[in-house]
C-alpha cells in the first residue's frame, strides 16, 4: 500500500522535557488509523506535528513523499490536509458560508462550490440548516458542519482530534456511525484520535496504542485489543481480569498455568517454567447457571463460582465471580434475567484456551 505518511526517529520537548519519542510512524492510503491512549499521552501533541502545526524538536516527518523544509512547503502539503477538533470553531456566519470557505479561498467558480456544498450537507444529513447562522446550532449539528466543512475539501488525509469528546452520548454515537459510513464509502484516509476504546473499536481498521509519549503496540485492531503487548496496553484496552501465574506443564500447544494452586489451560508459545501474566477480556467469559448437571461446552477451563458483585455497565452488567481467583464476566440484561443472578450465589463460569492471553514477565 502506499505510505502518505511517514514518520522517522521522532522526539518532541516542551521545555526541555521530551514529550514525544516515535522511532517510525507510517499511515497508508485508504487505512484508518485509531490512535488511542489516556489523556496527556502526547497524542494530540503529535497530530498537530503530522498536520505541520508545530516542527518536531529532531526527526523526520515525511507527507506524499516530502520532507518540508519552508513555509510554501509546508502551507501546500496542508492544502491536501484537514483535521478536525473537538470544538467545531464555526464562523459567526450562515452554514453555507461555514462549508464554502475553504472552497472560495481555493477561488472555485460558484456554480462548483454550490454543488459541493449541497452533497457535503447531505452526506451529513443538514441540508435543511444550509441558511442557519452557526451560532444557533446544538452541538451535535455545528459538529456535522465542521465535518462537512472539512470533507468538502477532498482532502488526501483526515486527522481527527477527538472530535465526538464534547458530545452527548447519543448525539456522539449517531454522529460517529455517520462519519465511519462516509469514510468507509469513500475511502478516505483517516488518523483518529481518541481515549475512548469503544470508538477505536468502532471506527478503525487498526489501533496505535500511546503512552508517555510513545507508541506502545500498533497493529490490526483485533489483534490488538485481544493480544496486548504489556500490562498497561491490557489494562487500558479492557482486559478486565489480569492474574500472575507460572506455566506448569505444556503438551501440543496447550499450557496448563498455575494460579493460586488453580489450573487455566491456554494455548501459548511460552515454554514450560515460564512465570506469566493471564489476560482475560470479561466479553470472552459466559456463565452457566449452576447445577449438578451443568451441560457440557468446548470451552477447556469451567469454574464454579461465587458472585461478588453485578453492576450496570453500559449497555450489558458486569459480574464479578470469586473462583479462587476474581474473574470478570460481561453479560446482557436478557442473560441477567434469564439467569437470575444475584450475589452470593454460585455460578459456573467457561473461558476457552484460545481466549486467554499470555504475557511473559520477569
Amino acid at each position: 500500500m502506499e505510505t502518505l505518511l511517514e514518520v522517522k526517529n521522532l522526539i518532541h520537548r516542551y521545555n526541555q522535557k521530551v514529550v514525544l519519542d516515535i522511532e517510525g510512524f507510517e499511515l497508508s492510503k485508504g487505512e484508518v488509523l485509531a490512535l488511542i491512549g489516556p489523556n496527556g499521552a502526547g497524542k494530540s501533541t503529535f497530530l498537530r506535528i503530522l498536520n505541520l502545526l508545530e516542527k518536531p524538536t529532531q526527526g523526520i516527518v515525511n507527507i506524499f513523499g516530502i520532507t518540508p523544509i519552508n513555509n510554501r512547503q509546508r502551507h501546500n502539503l496542508r492544502k491536501k490536509m484537514v483535521m478536525i477538533f473537538q470544538e467545531p470553531l464555526l464562523f459567526k456566519s450562515t452554514v453555507y458560508n461555514n462549508v464554502s470557505y475553504g472552497l472560495r479561498m481555493r477561488k472555485k467558480n460558484k456554480d462548483f462550490i454550490k454543488n459541493k456544498v449541497l452533497e457535503a450537507l447531505e452526506k451529513f444529513g443538514i441540508s435543511h440548516l444550509i441558511n442557519r447562522q452557526a451560532g444557533t446550532l446544538s452541538g451535535g449539528e455545528a459538529q456535522r458542519v465542521s465535518l462537512a466543512r472539512a470533507l468538502v475539501l477532498e482532502p488526501e488525509i483526515l486527522l481527527l482530534d477527538e472530535p465526538f469528546a464534547a458530545l452527548d452520548q447519543p448525539t456522539r454515537e449517531e454522529l460517529r456511525d455517520d462519519l465511519y459510513k462516509i469514510i468507509r464509502r469513500e475511502n478516505q484516509t483517516t488518523l483518529h484520535v481518541t481515549h475512548d476504546r469503544n470508538e477505536a473499536l468502532v471506527i478503525s481498521d487498526n489501533v496505535a496504542v500511546m503512552n508517555e509519549g510513545e507508541i506502545l503496540q500498533r497493529g490490526r485492531t483485533e489483534d490488538v485489543f485481544n493480544k496486548p503487548i504489556d500490562e498497561f496496553v491490557a489494562n487500558f484496552l479492557g482486559v478486565e481480569t489480569i492474574l500472575y501465574g507460572k506455566i506448569t506443564s505444556k503438551s501440543d500447544g496447550l499450557c496448563i498455568v498455575n494460579i493460586n494452586n488453580h489450573k487455566l489451560e491456554v494455548v501459548s508459545d511460552l515454554e514450560v517454567g515460564k512465570r506469566v501474566i493471564t489476560c482475560i477480556r470479561p466479553e470472552n467469559v459466559t456463565l452457566l447457571k449452576y447445577s449438578l448437571k451443568a451441560p457440557l461446552t468446548s470451552a477447556r477451563n469451567s469454574f464454579i463460582s461465587t458472585i461478588k458483585d453485578i453492576s450496570s455497565y453500559g449497555l450489558v452488567y458486569r459480574v464479578i465471580m470469586d473462583c479462587g481467583f476474581n474473574l470478570t464476566s460481561f453479560i446482557t440484561k436478557e442473560s441477567l434475567d434469564r439467569l437470575n443472578l444475584k450475589i452470593g450465589e454460585k455460578i459456573i463460569a467457561n473461558i476457552k484456551a484460545t481466549s486467554i492471553h499470555l504475557l511473559s514477565r520477569k
